[in-house]
């Protein structure tokens, strides 16, 4: 039987599209004919997120995350996932505010990072996600990588290409070169793999931008969902 997989999206819309479309676009790979996913999303007002996020309300934002996770959950989803890397900061509360179980991101990328057979990753996301724990540490003491993020420098750039362009649909082949230069000095240290650590950075940098495994979080996780909608066993023992 298909679980109902619960998305919980709008952080940005532009990378919920994908997420529904990656997901819908598998099942039918893998089940054939006229199949689709079983799906239930909840999604937000970015503009409100955005300004809990710079405003650093992160009590006011983990509220606004747990009533969708909730809304999810009422709607009939049988397992949660959040359509972004930023707001896995609350993970945890998220959680425990709910009863289904929720998909981390980080852990389906750590994943695919191991399937890879290399363990020291550059890490690109909003300035969130690369500077705090929640999500670099889960990957370092949780998974065992070796995680690299640009300098102050090259995190300003990322972060403001992610807020002022890519989460508003605008896509600049100027940023494009300005982010595969970022990730080539973070290779030249050492790096051997990328994680585009914030779903939009795929709608700018793609897999042939770079000459090293590149690790599409919005993919990874989608396929994820798929994995736990479509298995035959308990999800919680994948």
């Amino acid at each position: 039987m298909m679980r109902t997989i619960g998305l919980l999206g709008g952080m940005s819309w532009e990378s919920s599209v994908e997420y529904y479309r990656i997901i819908n676009q598998e099942v039918r790979r893998r089940l054939g004919g006229t199949h689709s996913a079983k799906s239930v999303m909840y999604s937000v007002d970015f503009h409100d997120v955005e300004a809990l996020q710079h405003e650093g309300d992160w009590e006011g934002a983990t509220a606004l995350m747990v009533a969708g996770a909730r809304a999810v959950e009422a709607g009939g989803g049988d397992f949660l996932v959040i359509c972004t890397n930023t707001m896995h900061r609350m993970a945890d509360e998220v959680q425990a505010a709910i009863e289904i179980p929720l998909i981390h991101i980080a852990d389906a990328t750590a994943a695919a990072v191991a399937d890879a057979g290399i363990d020291r990753v550059a890490l690109l996301g909003t300035r969130f996600t690369m500077e705090d724990d929640f999500y670099r540490g889960r990957l370092q003491h949780g998974h065992g990588l070796d995680v690299h993020i640009p300098d102050a420098v090259g995190r300003a750039i990322v972060h403001g290409v992610i807020y002022d362009e890519l989460v508003q649909g605008v896509i600049e082949d100027r940023s494009r070169a300005r982010f595969v230069e970022i990730i080539e000095g973070l290779v030249a240290a050492g790096a051997e793999g990328v994680i585009a650590g914030c779903t939009e950075i795929e709608l700018l940098v793609e897999p042939a931008d770079v000459a090293v495994p590149y690790f599409p979080t919005t993919r990874l996780h989608a396929l994820a969902a798929v994995d736990w909608a479509l298995a035959d066993q308990d999800p919680a023992a994948i």
